[in-house]
C-alpha cells in the first residue's frame, strides 16, 4: 500500500498568488506512516518590494513590506477508539487566514469548526474630499460653505466566515448531518451619487446566515436524502444619506441638499427537499428530486418616513411585502437494455411565482399619476432530455441526444414597457458525439450541438423611443446556436502525456423586423497541456490556451426621446492568451528546486461605425471614433527551493518576480489624465437662493505598470 505525501510544501505567501505553483510528491511504502500521517508546522517571512494594487486585491498582500507565513497541519488518531483529531491552518499570518478543526470517529459521529477571512482591496486609489466614508452619512464638498480638503483614500471589503457541522450515524442505513455558516461583510464599495456625477461609496455591514439539516437513508435498492435549508440576510445599514456641503435647501432632483441612497434590504429564504435513487435492477436506475421554497422581504422601506422631496411616492406602501415561491420536480432514468446500448432520460419542472404586490413607487406629485411600478416576474420552465449511447466496432462510441425546453414568462401589466416582452420561449437542442479509444495511449472525442430558440409573439413596448418595438432582447430573442468540440488525450511514451482541446461556438440572431440588438456572436477556445518526465528526478510541464469571443451589435440613438438620428454598429472582440511552464526536480537527496513561468494577456477591442439619419447633428468632436483597444498582461517568474536539514526539518526559499501592465482607459481621459468627478463646477439650480457651482474633484488613479519582487524563507518541521 502506498501513500503519496507532500515532500515540498509551498510557502502559502506565494501559494495564495499562484494556484499552479506545483508541488513535488514522494512515495512512502510504510503502512504505519499511512495510518498515522505526519503533522507539520511551517513558519516563514517574506517581503514584497512594491505595492501590488491589482495582483494583490484578494491575497492580503497588496502593500509592500514584510508578511508573516504561518501554517499548521496536525493529524492525530486514537487507536483505541478510532477517533481522528485534525487541525489545519493556512495563511495564519495574513488577512486570508483559514483555520479548520475536525473531530470524528470514522463511520459513527463527527463534527468540524471552520474559520476563514476573505479580503477584497479595490485596485484604484481615490483622491477625494468626500467625508463620512464608512458611515451612513456622507458629505460631498462644494464651493458653498467651504470645500473639504482632498485626501487619498483606499476602499475595500472584508468577509469573516464561521462554519460548523455535525454528522451522526443513527443506524446501519440512516445518518444525519447539519451545517451552519455565518458570514459578516464589512467595508465600503465604490458607488455613485444618484443621477449626479458625484463620487460616493456604499458602506457594508451585513450578515448572512445559512443552515442545512439532512437525513439520509442508504439501502440496497433505495437511497433517500431529505431535509431543510434556510438563509437569512440582515443588513445593519438601512439607508445612506448624502449631503452637499453647505447647501440646506432646493428641489433639483439631481442635486438635492440631502439625497437618500438605497441599499440592500434584509430578507430570508426557506426550502424543504427530498432526493431519491432507486435501482429497479443492476442496469436500471430511477432518480427524483422534489423541493419547495419561499423567499420573503418585508422590511419597512427606510425612505417611507423621510420628508419630501426625498421620501417615497405619496401613494407607495411602507414596505414591499416581497414573496417568491419556488417548486421543483425532477425525474430521471438511466438504463442499459442491451450490453452495447445505454439510455438516459430526465424531466425537470421549475416553477417560480413572484407574489409580490404591484405598487407605485415613483410619481410626480400627490395629485399626479404614478410613473414607475415594481415589476414582479414569474416563470415556469419545463426541460426534457433524452440521450442514447451505443458502442460500435473498432472501439467507437456514438452518443446522441435531444433537449427540449419551454418557458412561460409573465410580463408587466401596469406602467411603461420600454422593451418588448415575450410570454413564451422555447428551445430545442440536438447533440451528437463520437468517441474512440485507441488503447491506453490515445483517446479522442468529437461532438456537435445545434439548438434553435423561438417563442410567442412579442407584447409591444409603449415607451417613447421611436425604435422601442424594433429591439431584439438578447435573453429571449430568436437564436440559432452551433457548437463543435474536439478533444484528444495522447500518451505516446510512458514519460509523456498531452491533452488537447478545441471548441467553436456560433450564435445568430435573425432580424425579423427587429434590427436593433445583438446580431451574431462567435467564441473559440484552443488549449494544450503537456507533461514530460525528463528523468526519475526531474519533470517538465507546460500549458497554453487561447480564447476569442466576438459579438456584433446594432444600436440607435434618439436624444431626449426624440426622433431617431443615428445608428451605430459595434463589433466587440475579447482575446485571451495564457501560458505556463514549470520545471521541478531533485538536485540531490536533500535539495529540491523548482522554476516556473506564468504569462497572461487579454485584448479587448471596440471597433464601431455610425451612420447619421436625416439632418441629425453630428456627435461632439472626438467622440465619433471607435474606442481604443485595452491590452492587459501579467507575467510571473518563480523560483523555489527546499533543503532537508534532517529527517524532521527542512528549510525553504521562494522568489517571485511579478509584472502587471494595462492601458485600460475606463478611468482615464483620452489625454491619459485621471478621471475627475465634476471638476468643472456644474451649476446646481434650486439648491439655495443663489445657484452654486458643485465641485467634487475626486480623481481615480491606478498605475498602468506595477512591478514587485517577493523573497521569502521558511522553516518546516514535522512530527507525530
Amino acid at each position: 500500500m502506498k501513500k503519496m505525501s507532500k515532500v515540498f510544501k509551498l510557502n502559502l505567501l506565494s501559494a495564495a498568488l499562484i494556484p499552479a505553483f506545483g508541488s513535488a510528491f514522494a512515495a512512502d511504502d510504510d503502512v504505519a506512516q499511512f495510518i498515522k500521517p505526519d503533522s507539520t508546522v511551517s513558519v516563514g517571512v517574506g517581503n514584497w518590494s512594491g505595492d501590488r494594487h491589482q495582483a494583490g486585491i484578494l491575497d492580503g498582500m497588496r502593500k509592500s513590506g514584510s508578511h508573516l507565513g504561518l501554517d499548521v497541519d496536525v493529524v492525530k488518531r486514537d487507536d483505541a477508539t478510532g477517533t481522528w483529531f485534525m487541525l489545519k491552518g493556512q495563511n495564519l499570518g495574513l488577512d486570508t487566514r483559514e483555520l479548520r478543526l475536525d473531530l470524528q470517529r470514522q463511520g459513527d459521529v463527527g463534527g468540524y469548526l471552520e474559520y476563514s477571512k476573505i479580503p477584497y482591496d479595490n485596485p484604484f486609489t481615490f483622491n477625494t474630499p468626500l467625508q463620512g466614508i464608512g458611515t451612513q452619512n456622507l458629505v460631498v464638498g462644494t464651493t458653498q460653505g467651504g470645500a473639504f480638503a482632498m485626501r487619498e483614500v483606499k476602499i475595500g471589503l472584508e468577509r469573516e466566515r464561521w462554519s460548523l457541522g455535525v454528522f451522526k450515524k443513527l443506524t446501519t442505513d440512516v445518518d444525519f448531518k447539519f451545517d451552519f455558516k455565518n458570514e459578516d461583510k464589512k467595508g465600503t464599495r465604490q458607488a455613485g451619487g444618484g443621477s449626479a456625477g458625484l463620487f460616493s461609496v456604499e458602506p457594508f455591514d451585513s450578515t448572512i446566515r445559512q443552515f442545512e439539516a439532512v437525513l439520509r437513508y442508504t439501502g440496497k435498492e433505495l437511497q433517500l436524502s431529505g431535509g431543510y435549508n434556510a438563509s437569512w440576510y440582515d443588513n445593519n445599514i438601512s439607508l445612506v444619506m448624502q449631503r452637499l456641503n453647505g447647501i440646506t435647501g432646493g428641489t433639483n432632483a439631481s442635486f438635492n441638499a440631502v439625497t437618500p441612497i438605497s441599499v440592500a434590504l434584509s430578507n430570508q429564504a426557506h426550502q424543504v427537499f427530498l432526493d431519491g435513487d432507486y435501482a429497479f435492477n443492476p442496469t436500471t436506475h430511477g432518480t427524483f428530486k422534489l423541493a419547495y421554497g419561499r423567499a420573503t422581504q418585508n422590511e419597512r422601506l427606510p425612505t417611507f418616513d423621510l420628508a419630501a422631496p426625498n421620501n417615497r411616492y405619496w401613494n407607495a406602501p411602507d414596505r414591499l411585502n416581497g414573496r417568491i415561491d419556488t417548486t421543483l420536480v425532477q425525474l430521471g432514468l438511466t438504463a442499459q437494455p442491451m450490453p452495447k446500448l445505454s439510455l438516459t432520460a430526465s424531466l425537470r419542472y421549475n416553477d417560480v411565482k413572484d407574489k409580490t404586490p404591484v405598487a407605485p413607487f415613483v410619481g410626480t406629485n400627490p395629485a399626479g399619476a404614478a410613473t414607475v411600478y415594481n415589476t414582479p416576474h414569474s416563470y415556469t420552465t419545463t426541460v426534457g432530455k433524452l440521450e442514447a449511447s451505443y458502442r460500435l466496432p473498432e472501439n467507437f462510441k456514438l452518443t446522441g441526444g435531444v433537449d427540449y425546453s419551454t418557458q412561460d414568462r409573465s410580463y408587466p401589466m401596469i406602467g411603461t414597457l420600454y422593451v418588448p416582452f415575450r410570454s413564451e420561449v422555447n428551445e430545442t437542442t440536438y447533440r451528437v458525439a463520437l468517441r474512440r479509444s485507441l488503447a491506453d495511449e490515445l483517446n479522442g472525442t468529437i461532438s456537435f450541438l445545434h439548438s434553435d430558440r423561438d417563442g410567442s409573439a412579442y407584447r409591444p413596448a409603449n415607451g417613447t423611443l421611436p425604435f422601442s418595438n424594433q429591439i431584439n432582447p438578447l435573453h429571449i430573442a430568436d437564436r440559432t446556436r452551433n457548437k463543435l468540440r474536439f478533444a484528444l488525450d495522447w500518451a505516446p511514451l510512458s514519460q509523456l502525456d498531452v491533452q488537447f482541446r478545441m471548441d467553436e461556438s456560433r450564435d445568430k440572431y435573425p432580424d425579423e423586423g427587429r434590427p436593433y440588438g445583438l446580431k451574431d456572436g462567435r467564441a473559440t477556445l484552443f488549449a494544450v497541456d503537456a507533461s514530460y518526465a525528463l528523468s526519475d528526478d526531474w519533470k517538465l510541464s507546460a500549458w497554453y490556451s487561447n480564447d476569442v469571443t466576438k459579438a456584433r451589435e446594432v444600436s440607435a440613438r434618439a436624444p431626449n426621446g426624440g426622433a431617431l438620428d443615428a445608428v451605430k454598429e459595434s463589433r466587440i472582440k475579447d482575446v485571451g492568451d495564457s501560458l505556463g511552464v514549470n520545471l521541478r526536480g531533485m538536485v540531490s537527496a536533500k535539495l529540491q528546486l523548482g522554476l516556473g513561468l506564468d504569462w497572461y494577456q487579454t485584448l479587448s477591442s471596440y471597433p464601431q461605425s455610425q451612420a447619421l439619419v436625416g439632418a441629425a447633428v453630428a456627435y461632439p468632436a472626438g467622440s465619433a471614433g471607435p474606442l481604443p483597444d485595452v491590452n492587459t498582461n501579467m507575467i510571473r517568474i518563480k523560483f523555489d527551493g527546499k533543503y532537508e536539514l534532517d529527517k524532521v526539518s527542512s528549510l525553504g526559499v521562494d522568489f517571485i518576480h511579478e509584472r502587471w501592465r494595462s492601458n485600460d482607459w475606463t478611468w482615464n481621459y483620452a489625454n491619459g489624465s485621471p478621471f475627475t468627478y465634476f471638476s468643472g463646477g456644474i451649476t446646481c439650480t434650486g439648491c439655495s437662493a443663489t445657484p452654486v457651482g458643485v465641485v467634487d474633484g475626486t480623481t481615480v488613479t491606478r498605475k498602468s505598470t506595477q512591478v514587485a519582487n517577493f523573497i521569502g524563507i521558511r522553516y518546516n518541521y514535522k512530527f507525530q
